[in-house]
């Protein structure tokens, strides 16, 4: 890089910061507000300082600089102030530009010069793909790694000499320990001493018992119920279930049953969720399934498998064309072994995108406190200077039999995606800023170097997507920062890893839990926190997603809040974004970041029918879940002219210049730049802070109980209470300004004493704490004082376990009652009341002096109702963030806690309304009624001339119309088919009344119309009700009207896909669409009125 930019540094520290004082990170102040005339000025002209972004992707390395200059421009116009490109390749093939040759660089340079021409800001992904940092560049000893081991059995007394395997073949040596083995562990159930019977049968049945692991029985994906008997020889002490899946991805509820005295008697109940196998859902894809029995003894023991969810293609009947799953091994043993342990140890993650907040929870083993079940932690020996290079021990091994396990670290498989195979590498280790260092120096480093001096202020934005890349559970050094961070050294416990017992269950279970802790912490500061580092010294913010859909293996608060910049997402249909964008907003809130942005209105297929109408609703709902910046997605560039509606993808709503209604998108873009406007002021206004509890991996924070309508609330971690968590007249005080009226504790029974001990702090100060007392600490730290402690504080504060309401010095703790119930007894008003059960959404901001609420209808019928806000003092304007008018509400009254007033929202509708007694000449004056109706004083519906500006797909002729109508209805194709822009003009004479107000109701309109009356542009409609004000344009006599209305490119692909290939005009890369497809309404169906306001 550049001398006089660059300040990589490789040099770190070797001891890892004590993450659990959270000394390290940042709490920022609260962000000064606008005063009132620059409040409105901005509303009402949005300003270059408040734009939108859009994700720029490059599909498929098919680029050309002319057609990045013409998406700049094209962005610049409609009010796009912000690129971030990501390089993204689909089908994984190499493009037209070779991605990384000089000649792709110089694409990605002119870019940013062009930028700097037009003020268009860039940013990029910090590699090829959007998940997540990686590239060729990446060796394997720098990659995502993990820990996996080898196994042996040697007999002491004597000098042992033995080659231990080596796991994989890209593997790096760590440990190798010795411990006492364990003797039940070799005592199974298996076909020298059982034999085993499935109903209904299937092939190769003995193969489930043979105890080698590389034979298989397949199951049959047509039959829901399997059951399998195993039948020992004698009476066998069953203890744990081990079941070794094959390469087949499954998924089954399990059921385990013992026949004791003629009676089968269910002991175990578990799910089996096997159902992807990619190691971005974590890194030992076909990992044991170990299931914990309580102690059992008898001679049959059976099995039921209940298939259920994706159908999946197996190998065990190739000829057949069968779809299976195959098993390998089933294992009842003697011995114990820790449940669950590949998922405890981040071996295998949630298999959905959507973990919720319990996900890493797990229910308590029943422990089974023997000494020869499990090892002791005095008895583990280190024997890693035993062995030589080639995997050789060679160790006088004491008296005994011993387990021999060679530790080491693999990769994950984690590679960079979707990208071009040249593009393309392992995913950089994330738990060593030393490492994010190195590769931001191999991508980002290099793209600064290549970027004139004179346009570098551009480049502003490293991008770093939702995480996708699946865990890790070691890295270099990993056990001395373990060391350092919990005071006792964790090699005694490797053996955990493979589902071993160390020392206790509980002990053994407290150590993963310290594991699963300190990776989230090192992903949060390691990575996110060493991206943001390297980025700022190099005057570059970074920009990210602080979840992941994949294996995410942090925690989502202190992810985020080590980042520059934070996002959600939320995709227009369906429910992803329903914890992602309430997860970006808490993070923000509580680490001071004004900006909260959002990937927004991401979409599956139904390529082409999508416009701004059909976005506004979702969009609004992302506002009241605390986002208030969208990043489009997705502007895909279009490298020519010549390829019409051009390049597409399946996952995106099509934000670019060869949509059809692109050009008119800033009428919309301006609605959503004045939400963004307000939505930035002050703070937020949340009740209730929900702690999401100190385990992880956490994506989202829980809500049990949910939040009483009428409250906002907002998720809060440890660190931030440990850091920045002050009471004041109170309430529960961060440093940038947010306030809490009180904190939720989750259902959890465990609390690290550090933590409690500021929330006694808090209590005693005044703070209002709802839930349960802790019991334990989680930890294996200063275990078991940390215990006694928390018992003993726990006791302290709460005192009766049975009580509803306790008083703590200044504050007050509550329990065992519905959280209503609480804020009622702590006089805590609504913020709003809609005094109806209507979807009505909101958000609340302050700043000095002004209430800011945004309400939003999300159905879809007409709404009269009066709600109540809780505000004391001040007056009701209405701001329109359609028009950016404002007014003043004259119908309104003052309560003791509220302010009630009566409101129309029409479907999808949204207000601002805001309480200031600060104004100036732009508000304008109150109606009488907040609300007054209107009536029609003239009809438009005959008498319009139509003129489609494609000749080459739509008529040549001008087309006179008498009435009015859909163009899908037209028995002419060219009508019936036609995408793109038609002009509608017509005359009209009116008598004008003197202070009168007069509207153009446009009727039905599909999808969006741009109006001029008399050769002066009135605005643009593009949701309904289509409704624009005439003002002064409007004359007596006759007046001139014209309606420049666009629909989507839908209906014309929908009428080439009846076309030969020769006849056809469209092109498009993913196409979905068929001849059935039902035709989206076009053109301006009315009808079309004059109105006028009635006092």
């Amino acid at each position: 890089m550049k001398e006089n930019r660059s300040k990589y540094q490789l040099a770190l520290p070797i001891l890892y910061v004590l993450l659990l004082l959270f000394t390290s990170c940042e709490f920022k102040n609260e962000q000064p507000s606008l005063n009132f005339t620059q409040l409105q000025e901005n509303f009402s002209q949005p300003t270059d300082d408040n734009t939108l972004w859009c994700y720029w992707y490059w599909i498929g390395d098919d680029i050309s600089k002319e057609g990045i200059t013409k998406d700049l421009e094209a962005m610049k116009k409609a009010g796009i102030g912000a690129a971030l490109i990501g390089n993204i390749n689909p089908d994984e093939e190499d493009g037209k530009v070779p991605m990384l040759s000089e000649d792709w660089w110089g694409h990605m340079v002119h870019a940013v010069n062009e930028g700097k021409r037009l003020g268009v800001d860039i940013g990029a992904f910090n590699c090829p793909g959007w998940s997540q940092s990686g590239g060729p560049w990446v060796k394997p000893e720098m990659a995502m790694r993990y820990m996996t081991f080898s196994e042996a059995k040697v007999k002491g007394g004597q000098e042992v000499k033995v080659k231990l395997a080596k796991p994989t073949s890209e593997f790096q040596d760590t440990y190798v320990l010795a411990f006492p083995s364990i003797a039940s562990e070799v005592k199974t159930l298996s076909n020298s001493n059982a034999k085993i019977n499935v109903t209904p049968v299937i092939k190769n049945v003995d193969k489930l018992i043979d105890r080698d692991t590389t034979t298989v029985a397949g199951f049959l994906k047509s039959v829901e119920n399997y059951q399998v008997d195993i039948i020992a020889n004698e009476a066998f002490m069953a203890r744990s279930l081990r079941l070794i899946p094959s390469t087949d991805e499954f998924k089954a509820k399990c059921e385990v049953y013992a026949n004791k005295d003629g009676t089968y008697t269910k002991i175990k109940s578990f799910d089996i969720d096997r159902s992807k196998l990619s190691p971005n859902v974590g890194p030992d894809r076909y990992a044991p399934i170990l299931v914990a029995l309580p102690e059992t003894q008898a001679k049959e023991f059976r099995i039921k498998f209940k298939a259920e969810g994706n159908v999946f293609q197996s190998n065990t009947y190739p000829n057949a064309k069968i779809e299976a799953w195959n098993l390998s091994e089933i294992v009842f043993s003697k011995a114990v072994g820790l449940e669950d342990y590949t998922e405890k140890s981040l071996g295998k993650m949630h298999p959905t995108p959507l973990p919720s907040w319990d996900s890493y929870l797990w229910e308590q083993q029943e422990a089974i406190d023997k000494s020869s079940l499990k090892i002791a932690k005095d008895q583990v020996i280190n024997v890693t200077d035993k062995m030589e290079a080639d995997g050789t021990l060679s160790w006088k091994a004491p008296e005994g039999e011993w387990t021999i396990q060679r530790f080491g670290m693999t990769p994950t498989g984690t590679k960079n995606a979707p990208s071009a195979p040249q593009g393309k590498g392992y995913e950089i280790d994330k738990m060593s800023e030393e490492l994010v260092r190195f590769h931001f120096e191999q991508f980002i480093g290099k793209f600064i170097d290549k970027i004139p001096e004179e346009n570098i202020s551009a480049f502003k934005y490293v991008i770093a997507d939702s995480y996708e890349m699946g865990s890790q559970n070691w890295t270099d050094n990993f056990e001395v920062t373990f060391e350092s961070t919990y005071g006792y050294n964790p090699l005694s416990f490797l053996p955990v890893y493979s589902g071993k017992i160390v020392q206790s269950l509980e002990a053994s279970e407290r150590f993963l839990w310290d594991v699963r802790r300190l990776v989230a912490d090192k992903v949060a500061y390691e990575y996110v926190g060493g991206l943001r580092k390297i980025s700022e010294e190099n005057n570059l913010k970074l920009w990210l997603e602080n979840y992941g859909h994949w294996g995410f293996p942090s925690e989502f608060l202190m992810y985020g809040g080590q980042s520059s910049l934070v996002s959600g997402e939320f995709w227009n249909e369906g429910t992803l974004g329903n914890i992602e964008c309430k997860a970006a907003s808490s993070a923000a809130h509580i680490y001071g970041k004004p900006m909260v942005s959002a990937e927004a209105f991401t979409a599956a297929h139904r390529s082409y029918v999508r416009h701004p109408a059909l976005l506004k609703k979702r969009g609004d709902w992302s506002y009241t879940e605390g986002i208030n910046h969208f990043v489009l997605h997705l502007y895909i560039h279009q490298p020519d002219d010549t390829r019409i509606p051009g390049v597409n993808a399946w996952f995106s709503t099509e934000f670019n210049r060869h949509n059809t209604w692109f050009e008119k998108s800033k009428a919309y873009f301006d609605y959503l730049r004045r939400c963004q406007h307000m939505l930035q002021q002050g703070n937020y206004v949340a009740d209730i802070c929900y702690f999401i509890g100190e385990n992880t991996p956490l994506m989202t924070g829980p809500t049990n109980p949910e939040i009483p309508k009428g409250y906002s609330h907002d998720f809060i971690n440890a660190e931030v209470i440990l850091n920045d968590m002050k009471v004041e007249k109170g309430d529960l005080v961060l440093s940038n300004g947010m306030r809490y009226k009180m904190m939720v504790l989750p259902s959890l029974n465990t609390m690290r004493p550090e933590l409690l001990e500021k929330i006694e702090s808090l209590i005693r100060k005044g703070g209002k704490v709802y839930g349960s007392h802790p019991e334990k600490s989680p930890s294996l730290q200063n275990y078991p004082e940390s215990d006694n402690k928390v018992e003993n504080l726990a006791q302290k504060i709460w005192q009766d376990a049975t009580s509803k309401i306790q008083t703590y010095g200044d504050g007050t703790v509550l329990q065992n009652m519905a959280l209503d119930s609480a804020l009622t007894h702590l006089k805590i008003a609504k913020d709003v009341d809609l005094n109806a059960d209507i979807p009505v959404l909101w958000t609340h901001r302050n700043l000095p002096g002004m209430d800011i609420y945004f309400l939003t209808n999300q159905g879809d019928e007409k709404l009269e109702f009066a709600p109540s806000f809780r505000v004391k003092g001040l007056k009701p304007q209405l701001w329109d963030a359609m028009t950016g008018t404002i007014k003043h509400l004259s119908e309104y009254t003052q309560t003791e806690n509220h302010i009630k007033m009566p409101l129309i929202m029409q479907p999808g509708q949204s207000w601002f309304v805001v309480f200031t007694n600060k104004e100036n000449n732009a508000v304008a004056d109150a109606y009488r009624t907040n609300f007054p109706k209107n009536k029609v004083v003239k009809e438009l519906n005959t008498n319009w001339e139509l003129n489609f500006s494609d000749k080459t797909i739509g008529p040549e002729e001008t087309i006179e119309l008498d009435n009015l109508m859909d163009w899908t209805q037209s028995e002419n194709p060219k009508v019936k088919y036609y995408s793109g822009t038609a002009t509608y003009s017509t005359t009209f004479e009116i008598n004008k009344e003197e202070k009168t107000e007069y509207l153009l109701d446009l009727g039905q309109l599909g999808v969006m119309a741009s109006v001029k009356l008399n050769g002066t542009e009135i605005g643009t409609s593009w949701m309904p009700p289509h409704v624009l004000k005439l003002g002064d344009v409007l004359q007596e006599g006759e007046n001139q009207l014209e309606f420049e209305v666009v629909n989507v490119w839908r209906n014309k692909l929908t009428g080439d896909v009846q076309l030969p290939d020769q006849e056809k005009s469209t092109w498009v890369t993913d196409d979905w669409i068929t001849e059935e497809e039902a035709l989206i309404p076009s053109g301006l169906m009315g009808p079309v009125t004059i109105k006028s306001l009635v006092e």
